[in-house]
Formats: C-alpha cells, sequence, structure tokens
C-alpha cells in the first residue's frame, strides 16, 4: 500500500457523514434543473440489476435524489430514443462493466479503454464461441443498425439461462471490447450498436493509457464519494487496489483523517470548501445505490449493517428479500422489504430504530406507493410489535 501524506484535515465522524451524503445528492433542494441525467453525472454509475420490485433499480435511484420524477422520464434520460429517420441514436449514456453492470456517462467512454483492453486479453466468461459467430453480429449490426440478441438470432438455446446462444455470446463479447454499445433498452433487452456510429467520434478511442484511464476514475469516485478511504474509493468503479495507489497522488484528492475510520483516507477537495448543509432526502434506498454500494463503508458511516437477501434461502433472511434502507435526518434508521398487491404497496417486513422513525418511514412509503401508482399502504409486520400499530395509522 502507498503511504499516504500526512493528512492536513481532520474530519469528525459526523462531518463526513454529511460529506458523503452532500457528494451523492442527500443534502439540499433537488437540482432538478440536471434532473436524471445530472443524477447520473454527479454519481459517475449507477447500477443495473434485473430485479424488480416497486421499480428497477436505476429508476430508485433516481427517485430517492429527485422525488417522483417521472418513471417514463428516467428510462428516457438513460436511453433516448432516436429520432425520426436516423440511422442511430447518440447516446447520453452506455452501459459497462464499472462497480458491476453500470450506466456511465457517454463521457467516461475513454476511461475504460484499461478494462476494454484487458477483456480483450483473456476469454469471456469462459463461454466457447463458434468460428465466424463474431463477424456475423458485427455484420448484421453494420447492415440493419441496432438490433436486440433476439433479433440477432436468439438469446439462448433453450437451456438455463447461462446457456447463451452464439450470437448472444458473441455481441456481449463485442460490448466488453467496446466494438459494439447498447444504446437503449426494449422491455429490458439490451439494443446493440457498432460503437463507431454511437459513440461521438472524439470520445471513440482507446488511446489513454492505464494510468491515464485510472487518475480520472480515481478523481470521479473520490469526487462521488465525497471522502473515503482507499478501500471505498477502490470499489466505486471495482479497481485493484494497486491501480489506486498508482495515481492517487495525483489524482487530486487530497489525504483527510476521519475519527473513528482508523485508516487513512481522502477528499473531495471541492467538499471539503463546501458546507454540507440543506435539507436532507427522506427516501427508501435501492439495495444498490451507490450510497450503500461497499457494505464496510456503510458500516463505518451509518452504523448500519446492510445485506441484499434476495438471494438468501427464504428460511435464512433476516430483513427480507429485497429490504430497503430508510434514509431520514441524514441517517439510516430502518429498512422495509415492499412488494405490490394490485394498487396496494404491501411491506412485507418492516425494522425501525426507535419510535423516531415511525413518521419518515410512513412518509416514505405513502411517497414511493403514489409513485408507482399505488393508492393503498398495508403493513404486513413489523420487528419491533409495540410500533405496529402506530405505523399502521400513520400510513393511513
Amino acid at each position: 500500500m502507498t503511504t499516504a501524506p500526512p493528512a492536513t484535515t481532520e474530519l469528525s465522524a459526523a462531518e463526513a457523514r454529511r460529506i458523503a451524503l452532500r457528494a451523492q445528492g442527500f443534502i439540499g433542494a433537488p437540482d432538478r434543473r440536471g434532473g436524471v441525467r445530472g443524477v447520473l453525472r454527479a454519481l459517475g454509475a449507477v447500477q443495473l440489476d434485473t430485479i424488480s420490485v416497486l421499480a428497477r433499480s436505476h429508476e430508485l435511484v433516481a427517485y430517492a435524489r429527485l422525488g417522483p420524477v417521472g418513471r417514463e422520464a428516467v428510462e428516457k434520460a438513460y436511453w433516448a430514443p432516436a429520432p425520426p429517420g436516423a440511422p442511430s441514436p447518440v447516446p447520453h449514456a452506455f452501459e459497462y462493466w464499472s462497480h458491476a453492470a453500470c450506466v456511465l456517462p457517454i463521457e467516461e467512454w475513454p476511461l475504460f479503454a484499461f478494462r476494454r483492453r484487458a477483456y480483450r486479453d483473456r476469454p469471456h466468461w469462459n463461454h466457447e464461441l463458434a468460428g465466424g459467430a463474431y463477424e456475423t453480429v458485427i455484420a448484421q449490426l453494420r447492415d440493419k443498425g441496432p438490433l436486440t440478441a433476439t433479433e440477432l438470432g436468439g438469446a439462448k438455446n433453450g437451456g438455463p439461462w447461462w446457456d447463451w446462444s452464439d450470437a448472444k455470446i458473441a455481441v456481449e463479447r463485442a460490448l466488453m471490447y467496446g466494438e459494439v454499445v447498447c444504446t437503449g433498452r426494449r422491455g429490458w433487452k439490451r439494443v446493440y450498436d457498432l460503437a463507431e456510429r454511437a459513440v461521438p467520434a472524439e470520445l471513440l478511442h482507446d488511446d489513454l493509457s492505464e494510468q491515464e484511464c485510472l487518475r480520472p476514475l480515481v478523481r470521479l469516485a473520490g469526487k462521488a464519494l465525497g471522502v473515503g478511504t482507499r478501500a471505498d474509493i477502490a470499489d466505486y468503479h471495482r479497481l485493484k487496489a494497486e491501480q489506486v495507489d498508482a495515481v492517487i497522488a495525483d489524482s487530486g484528492l487530497v489525504p483527510v483523517t476521519v475519527q473513528g475510520w482508523g485508516r487513512p483516507a481522502w477528499a473531495d477537495p471541492d467538499a471539503l470548501a463546501a458546507t454540507a448543509r440543506g435539507r436532507h432526502r427522506t427516501a427508501l434506498l435501492s439495495p444498490f445505490d451507490s450510497l450503500i454500494w461497499e457494505r464496510a463503508r456503510t458500516q463505518r458511516i451509518f452504523a448500519f449493517t446492510h445485506r441484499l437477501e434476495a438471494y438468501v434461502p427464504k428460511p435464512k433472511r433476516i430483513h427480507g428479500y429485497y429490504a430497503m434502507p430508510l434514509l431520514a435526518g441524514g441517517r439510516l434508521v430502518g429498512r422495509v422489504d415492499p412488494a405490490r398487491s394490485g394498487r396496494t404497496l404491501v411491506a412485507r417486513q418492516v425494522s425501525l430504530d426507535g419510535a423516531k422513525a415511525v413518521a419518515p418511514m410512513a412518509r416514505a412509503l405513502r411517497e414511493a406507493a403514489e409513485w408507482v401508482g399505488c393508492d393503498a399502504v398495508r403493513i404486513e409486520r413489523v420487528d419491533d410489535p409495540n410500533l405496529a400499530a402506530e405505523l399502521s395509522r400513520a400510513v393511513a
């Protein structure tokens, strides 16, 4: 590990928490002028996931920061349709492997040249590919324009989800190599197009060296986090620790100490210069929200243990299938496992950090219900039975 230079600033744990909340867009009035695209650019990456309970995760990320922005508007902000007669849309964003599968601002395309080169140098997920399949997919996209995997010849061979067809293997490999880009979604299916057609010419290159890619990615991660340890910063775009070490001294981030963290940290100098004040958002967070991506960081900042249990056997779940943490007053004060039954939002399991969390949980549930088109909220179970009746009255 690179030895950090002496820190010139010491932050209290509360100051670090407010800086992190402000950097992630949870303090102050929402900036509706930038809208969803403004949120995307501020965060630098929004994780995608197939699970949809109230809504898909990338929708929940925008909702948590902006309030009840229209769900169709969220989709268009990421994947604007092509104007009539245009051969291909020019995306505002692209999908790639960052923290996980993420939507990324199109300006970040050159910064992932190091990862595209790495993918070209090793096999892709151990999938075998028939000879000529890759070239066939590229030719189809060149001749016919944007297509889904189904339109390219089918996504699967009929077996399990990993039993991909040659067309699906080929187009996903081309996506990782950077020859193809996802320009939109149709019914959650990726729409693929040639990068040479979809990515603006001034961005379409792999000229940057590894360090020229890593330095701005580390700087952007630090800016999105506000303040973080080396592990926090590396996790944001899933970089290796040694990659962070190689560039952090020249990234523009400044070394700080945070009381109680017990390890070196770096902060965005703009975040240190600004006062983290304003109204705190009250919101239910997607389990894949970048505020709580890194579990050790979430525990360190919020004293809150968060774990997605969707893939945990039901008898072993503690908080439910898709438990969404409740952010209120700058703290994580509860969680809820939601579901929908017709026009009713069902809170299948609710955990609250005491009676003070009842009112914000009720408000968050009512607002979320209205956003997804429900007109009622039903509470099924509260971990603390003494708060169940109060919460049910509050959401009525």
